[in-house]
């Protein structure tokens, strides 16, 4: 007896029309509360954060529901039911759509302890109940335990469901997955514990197979490829060790700002060595007292003949000792005390060492030891009249770094959402792994419900994460605007990892909180991802904005 829902299409379809439904009710609902005369109140959006930031959360639901719906249709035009959508693909999608589906009608988390209820806002989930039932069925244990012995027979693929991937698209993940586990994966483990960052050698490597020109144009270097293409590769590099798969982040930001705003000399100079690897950036944004509120920067560039003096201190700075190239926002007008006194350099440095981190005049600083993202580690900086020359003003313009900025945030992140599903790809791994051999009361314990049930999860909320994230690459490759789309997988994609983290060690029980199981650093490394690149707090108010913002 097949466990596949009849009308399965028709039902993902319906679970992503009901569930536009109700945040539409949600957004009128949350307008209500926020905007005065007609526009948003900015003091009563940050009065109504929990209202605000669940519908966020509804939308982002919805969308990977429609998503998924729709990768669905696509396998079924594409090949013959049975052989692209069989059991692998529609078991986790129907269990994925039974069960957000239910969090909207009952309670929807968005962390550990926040859950937001449509009710609370006087908003009935009452229209979602005939598809809920018609989809329980499709999430039974039995359904669950059965997700589980396809992981099994899935083992070493980059995922248990078909892509839809064209072939190039297919190639890539496949070239990338067996890159990751050959050269990344049986020595990430040894690189966290002994806190060492990632060997240059696998650096040039990668650098070699294009991984840091993936979306730059042929003409500079680039491969050409577009978004999804990052996706797949990010995913796979993160799959073996999150801090692999974040060294294109940074490339991938200074190729976008050179492309988008460099001066013909600027990209003449480094674009070429960006691309290739030669050259390795960081990004140096972040200040103690300025997170998210980049408006509020304080370190500051004095013009001095040919070149600016650098005074100030920035913090959590990735990879900073290495890198060869800073991209550095800073004041250049403090006249101006918000983001329109801000401009962006590309400020050369000489590369550090572990006794001497930042041989540069004017430039001190140092580690910052953290709990897991290792691999590149953390610093903090120190500037105290630090030299860059003029010609390294981004597009030779003062007064647009904040702009010129904000333009790279989709990229980076719909790259973070990539990130984070490479990581909780590797959780599922290793829980499964783990389940399939641990033995207890006489057989695998991957049999128990409770283990097979988080497996299944697992998989059916990776399967939906890659949606959103692959939707959003999509529409940047089109050129269309996807902040909206982008923060969603962000948002998602963060708390999806950390979950499958946490259930992978639970898995493991007292053995997964030893050091020395790698479990225990996929932990430590799936925490930071709903903190960087915009704290799911502050993903959250972006995508609430932008739905209120056109609200009635």
């Amino acid at each position: 007896m097949s466990l596949i829902l009849p009308d399965l299409f028709e039902l993902l379809d319906r679970a992503g029309r009901e569930a536009e439904v109700l945040v539409a009710e949600l957004q009128d609902a949350v307008a209500a509360r926020v905007r005065r005369e007609g526009r948003l109140d900015r003091k009563a959006l940050d009065a109504e954060q929990h209202a605000a930031h669940g519908l966020a959360w509804a939308a982002a639901y919805a969308e990977t529901l429609r998503q998924t719906a729709h990768w669905a249709r696509a396998l079924e035009a594409a090949k013959p039911f049975g052989e692209a959508f069989g059991e692998a693909e529609a078991l986790p999608a129907q269990l994925l759509a039974h069960e957000y589906l239910s969090q909207l009608t009952g309670g929807l988390p968005m962390n550990q302890g926040e859950i937001f209820r449509p009710a609370d806002l006087g908003v009935s989930a009452h229209r979602l109940g005939p598809v809920i039932a018609e989809l329980a069925p499709g999430a039974s244990q039995a359904v669950k335990s059965r997700i589980v012995e396809l992981l099994d027979q899935a083992r070493g693929r980059p995922s248990l469901e078909a892509s839809g991937l064209d072939e190039t698209h297919e190639a890539i993940r496949a070239q990338f997955t067996a890159f990751a586990a050959a050269k990344i994966a049986p020595h990430a483990h040894g690189w966290h514990l002994r806190d060492e960052l990632i060997p240059l050698g696998l650096i040039e490597e990668m650098g070699r197979l294009g991984v840091f020109g993936l979306t730059a144009p042929e003409h500079w270097g680039g491969s050409g490829l577009g978004k999804v293409a990052m996706c797949v590769v990010t995913e796979a590099l993160s799959r073996g060790y999150i801090g692999v798969g974040s060294l294109g982040t940074r490339s991938e930001i200074a190729a976008e700002l050179l492309l988008a705003h460099g001066t013909a000399d600027q990209q003449a100079r480094l674009l070429p060595g960006v691309t290739s690897g030669a050259i390795i950036p960081t990004a140096v944004f972040t200040e103690p007292e300025a997170g998210s509120d980049l408006g509020s920067l304080r370190t500051s560039a004095v013009r001095d003949g040919d070149t600016w003096k650098v005074r100030g201190a920035k913090t959590w700075i990735t990879h900073a000792a290495r890198a060869d190239l800073m991209t550095l926002l800073v004041r250049t007008d403090a006249t101006i005390n918000d983001h329109r006194g801000l401009s962006m350099f590309l400020a050369e440095k000489p590369r550090g060492t572990d006794a001497d981190p930042f041989p540069a005049a004017g430039m001190s600083g140092g580690e910052i030891a953290v709990i897991g993202y290792r691999g590149m580690k953390e610093y903090e900086i120190a500037f105290d009249g630090f030299a860059v020359a003029d010609a390294n003003l981004l597009g030779g313009q003062t007064g647009q770094g904040f702009a010129q900025l904000m333009a790279t945030f989709e990229s980076a992140r719909i790259q973070t959402a990539a990130r984070a599903i490479g990581v909780g790809q590797n959780a599922l791994d290793l829980a499964l792994d783990y389940a399939l051999q641990r033995r207890q009361f006489g057989e695998p314990i991957s049999a128990f419900p409770r283990v097979a049930n988080k497996l299944a999860m697992m998989a059916a909320e990776l399967l939906g994460a890659r949606r959103l994230a692959w939707f959003a690459a999509a529409a940047k490759d089109a050129g269309r605007r996807c902040d909206l789309e982008a923060g969603m997988a962000k948002l998602t994609a963060a708390r999806i990892a950390w979950a499958c983290a946490d259930n992978a060690v639970q898995i493991h029980g007292g053995t997964g909180f030893a050091v020395e199981q790698p479990v225990s650093r996929i932990l430590a490394d799936a925490r930071i991802l709903n903190i960087f690149e915009g704290a799911g707090e502050i993903q959250a108010q972006v995508i609430a904005r932008r739905l209120l913002e056109g609200a009635n």
